[in-house]
C-alpha cells in the first residue's frame, strides 16, 4: 500500500520527528503536541477578550473546556508540565 503524501508544517510550527519504536520520543511528541494546543488556545482567549465580538464569551468558554480537557489528557496520562497552569 502506498504512503499518504507527508503534510508540510503549518505556519509558526516545525516538524517534529517521532520515532515511533521508542516510548519516550512518543510521550515527548504528544507532550509538546497538546502543550502548544493549549498554548495557542490562551493567546486566542486573551485576544478574544480584547474584542466586542457578540458572541466572544461564547467562544471563550468553548476554549477554556477543550483546554481543560487537554490539560486533563495530560494530567491522566503523567505529560503534564508544570509551567502550564
Amino acid at each position: 500500500m502506498d504512503k499518504p503524501a507527508p503534510t508540510p508544517a503549518h505556519q509558526g510550527q516545525f516538524e517534529r520527528t517521532v520515532d515511533l519504536d521508542h516510548h519516550d520520543s512518543v510521550r515527548n511528541h504528544v507532550h509538546q503536541r497538546v502543550s502548544s494546543e493549549v498554548e495557542r488556545l490562551q493567546r486566542r482567549i486573551e485576544v478574544l477578550r480584547l474584542t466586542q465580538a457578540p458572541h466572544a464569551q461564547f467562544v471563550i468558554s468553548s476554549y477554556q473546556r477543550m483546554i481543560d480537557q487537554k490539560k486533563g489528557f495530560l494530567q491522566n496520562w503523567d505529560l503534564n508540565d508544570r509551567s502550564m497552569s
